[in-house]
């Protein structure tokens, strides 16, 4: 058995009995929240329990269960109608060009908000034993030119089996690009070992999706194991999802993004939290998005701008959103604001005309400045009969 292995056996928290040991049976009512525990695991890491600094804070309201996750307002439980995209078991494909595979069961840590807690946690709905009809599934569609493995979380998987599904993936001509969506970076450096590393080389180009929600889970060890990903060649990005109660500021998330960037890792999307039944309390507006969008364009680097995108309910995809720049646009111009809410205008381009000799009615676009040569030319083409 591996280090990280025995971490996740021995030193995790996995019962909400544990909890209240360590937090206190006065903070943590055992029966109360027995039926969220129920309803979705919980376990956290020692690397998820060192970052809560105190109960009640962004943390903890990832992680630890609450009566909240009850009650079912607005959500649906497979609020992305992944299933309805899913032709074979473990296999979503949605876009034209990549697919889903889903590879793993299990998370080092669950997250309360889990898009996918119907599954999670479930080796009967996410099968470690139904691979073979998923890699039929794209070995026949040769479109699909990027394959997104997901879960559950890959990365706790063994490294014998990771290389057999990269070595799977790797053989099959049309797939160019695979990609790893995981949050073990932040529940479990450890498992970022060297013998990973030196076996993801092997198989690139190799992506890895991370997924921090708070600068605070950006700790020395979560750093470290992002700095051996990198060093071993693998492209990182981050997903974050935008919660009430845990970054929903614009100033945390400007935060957030700049310590990414410092340890290597591109900002990717922040997503609104998408409606999963459990999990609405954890729901901003989408004003507070987009005001959180303002607040970084232009006030930081673009490198630090991530995409802000709502997964569409019922299976539309992600699609993109930006603040209102943009006041007029007409035939002539482009009137918009800047970061600053300045006013700009951007004249479009003119598109003049070169009318024949005798009324033919050749149109021909001219750019300004360059008149007078291209009705010599088109005069030249005429009278030489081209």
């Amino acid at each position: 058995m591996s280090d990280w292995q025995k971490i996740i056996k021995d030193e995790s928290i996995a019962s909400l009995e544990k909890l209240a040991d360590k937090f206190g049976h006065d903070v943590i009512d055992v029966e109360a929240l027995r039926p969220a525990f129920e309803n979705f695991q919980m376990r956290l890491t020692p690397a998820a329990l060192d970052a809560i600094k105190e109960v009640g804070d962004p943390m903890w309201q990832q992680y630890v269960p609450t009566v909240e996750e009850l009650d079912v307002v607005d959500g649906v439980i497979d609020s992305l109608d992944e299933d309805g995209d899913s032709p074979v078991p473990n296999i979503t494909h949605r876009y034209p060009d990549r697919a889903l595979f889903l590879v793993s069961p299990i998370c080092a840590t669950y997250c309360r908000f889990c898009t996918r807690r119907r599954k999670v946690g479930d080796p009967e709905k996410i099968p470690l034993n139904q691979y073979d009809s998923a890699f039929e599934y794209l070995r026949q569609h040769t479109e699909i030119r990027d394959v997104i493995m997901s879960g559950g979380d890959p990365m706790m998987l063994s490294d014998r089996r990771l290389e057999y599904l990269f070595q799977q993936l790797r053989a099959i001509p049309h797939i160019e690009i695979i990609r790893i969506g995981s949050r073990i970076t932040s529940h479990l450096p450890e498992r970022i070992t060297p013998e990973f590393c030196e076996m993801v080389q092997k198989y690139h180009p190799i992506f890895m999706n991370t997924h921090f929600n708070h600068p605070d889970e950006l700790t020395p060890a979560a750093v470290a194991s992002l700095d051996r990903l990198s060093r071993a060649g693998v492209s990182l990005g981050c997903q974050t999802v935008l919660l009430k109660g845990v970054n929903d500021d614009a100033k945390v998330m400007m935060k957030l993004m700049h310590e990414l960037l410092k340890a290597r890792v591109r900002p990717y999307y922040i997503y609104m939290a998408d409606q999963v039944a459990g999990g609405e309390h954890f729901r901003t507006t989408v004003q507070k998005g987009l005001e959180i969008m303002q607040a970084l364009r232009g006030w930081t680097s673009g490198l630090a701008v991530p995409q802000f995108v709502i997964d569409s309910p019922g299976g539309g995809g992600k699609v993109p959103l930006l603040p209102e720049y943009v006041e007029e646009i007409n035939d002539d111009e482009v009137i918009f604001r800047n970061y600053e809410g300045k006013r700009f205008t951007y004249k479009q381009p003119r598109q003049l005309t070169v009318v024949a000799e005798q009324g033919e009615s050749d149109v021909v676009p001219i750019r300004r400045g360059k008149k007078k040569e291209r009705v010599a030319r088109t005069k030249r083409r005429k009278a030489s009969g081209e």
